[in-house]
């Protein structure tokens, strides 16, 4: 157990030790508060607060690919890139835009009104975040520690801003 506590750890000092990644992670640690502290019902308002997350952090990974060539026209460079970075990257965009977009048109997709109920999805983009910006590789043990930590760092969350949490 020692092992993935280090490997969390690391998951989650790492944006914290490069000034070009603190940028990213502080609003995703924002948005995690301040979707802990909003009602845990699904509705428009933390279907907002998912879509600027999802579109920020997909934003942040994409970012570095990004280089201006002589000419001013920006191109990507994809050559770095794994194919789990992309997917998960795109993956987590489009669910920013259908967030954000149901939460502005204050209507859910048929069956996807669970993007409006994603009060901890800020927890899985902290937590990756690190990897998906290419800081560490994916890994089983680090994807076994996001897992493992996820229901103890959520009890702590709910519980611990319960007092402070709107009713």
């Amino acid at each position: 157990m020692s092992h993935y506590w280090s490997t969390f750890s690391e998951l989650i000092a790492t944006p914290f030790l490069y000034a070009a990644l603190i940028w990213g992670i502080v609003p995703l640690y924002f948005g995690l508060l301040l979707n802990e502290l909003t009602s845990d019902k699904a509705n428009f308002r933390t279907a907002l607060q998912t879509g600027f997350s999802f579109l920020w952090a997909g934003a942040q990974w994409l970012w570095p690919y990004f280089k201006v060539h002589k000419f001013g026209e920006p191109q990507l460079e994809i050559g770095a890139m794994l194919p789990i970075n992309l997917l998960v990257t795109f993956l987590v965009i489009a669910l920013g835009f259908v967030a954000l977009a149901s939460g502005v048109r204050k209507k859910f997709p048929k069956h996807l009104r669970f993007i409006g109920h994603t009060r901890f999805a800020n927890y899985f983009m902290i937590t990756i975040f690190p990897i998906q910006a290419h800081y560490l590789p994916w890994t089983w043990e680090r994807l076994a520690a996001i897992v493992l930590f996820a229901v103890p760092i959520w009890l702590l969350l709910h519980f611990g801003l319960m007092p402070v949490r709107g009713k």
